[in-house]
């Protein structure tokens, strides 16, 4: 019976897995396709990612995706953090359930709705929809995800590590930099890792907080897959997955070190508080 449910697993994870990375596996396989038809092979050929690169307004749209990226990961990232920390450490004060619906509404929320909503509060305000506008709509949706991650390390945080610190004179804002964060760092990280990625896929809510001059490149793909698929659209998403790719990978790297850092940060901790 074991041998059998065993067999069973190991067949649904393979299929699940093979559906999952086999359309990724084709996409970047035909991406080196000589042929301009993407379902017929035609020869191995590189010239679709020289035309990728020749091709200024995919480089414009990609260049505007890694900076609204970069700036709405960074500022979800301060934001989420702070607010986790204000939900666990904070324990009940007044608007404590309105406060917590608030930053954890968008993990919920249809994507339709939000932009929606973003749209007309920017016209409302007068803002001129552009860069800016999706830095804002981005942080909007992103922050309560680095919330989530950051909240569920705070939950099991030793805080006699703090304790400890502040009884040997530390004050609260350095034990909070030199004790607190390098400790949860690794939930830091692996939050601004996730609401970078959630920026680069974002095509619904930029489509609505966008405006002249600020194409992501999602829009810009989709905009030309509309009039049909081609190789140089199968370069630049293969581009994006090894982006992508070295990117989780550096993170593991990262938080693996990190996660060692931290265990020898509270042996030394827990040493010095004895």
């Amino acid at each position: 019976m074991r041998r059998g449910m065993s067999w069973f697993n190991m067949t649904s994870v393979a299929f699940g897995f093979a559906f999952l990375y086999l359309p990724i596996l084709l996409l970047i396989v035909y991406s080196f396709n000589e042929s301009r038809l993407v379902t017929v092979w035609a020869g191995f050929s590189t010239k679709w990612y020289v035309a990728m690169l020749s091709n200024q307004g995919l480089i414009d749209a990609a260049w505007v995706t890694f900076r609204v990226a970069l700036l709405s990961a960074s500022v979800a990232t301060v934001l989420g953090t702070m607010a986790a920390i204000v939900l666990i450490r904070s324990g009940r004060f007044f608007g404590r359930s309105l406060f917590s619906g608030m930053v954890y509404a968008p993990l919920v929320m249809p994507e339709v709705i939000t932009g929606l909503s973003l749209l007309l509060l920017f016209v409302a305000m007068g803002f001129a929809r552009g860069f800016w506008t999706v830095v804002i709509a981005h942080i909007t949706f992103s922050m309560c995800f680095v919330a989530v991650v950051v909240q569920s390390r705070l939950v099991t945080f030793d805080r006699s590590l703090e304790e400890a610190a502040m009884d040997l004179g530390s004050p609260p804002i350095k034990t909070f930099f030199q004790v607190t964060l390098p400790i949860i760092m690794p939930a830091v990280l692996s939050g601004w890792m996730l609401a970078f990625t959630l920026s680069l896929d974002d095509l619904v809510i930029a489509s609505f907080a966008t405006g002249p001059g600020a194409t992501t490149l999602p829009m810009k793909i989709y905009s030309q897959v509309r009039l049909g698929v081609t190789p140089e659209i199968n370069a630049v998403c293969s581009v994006l997955i090894a982006v992508v790719t070295v990117g989780v990978l550096a993170a593991s790297i990262t938080l693996k070190r990190r996660e060692v850092e931290r265990r020898r940060a509270e042996q030394l901790a827990m040493a010095d508080y004895r």
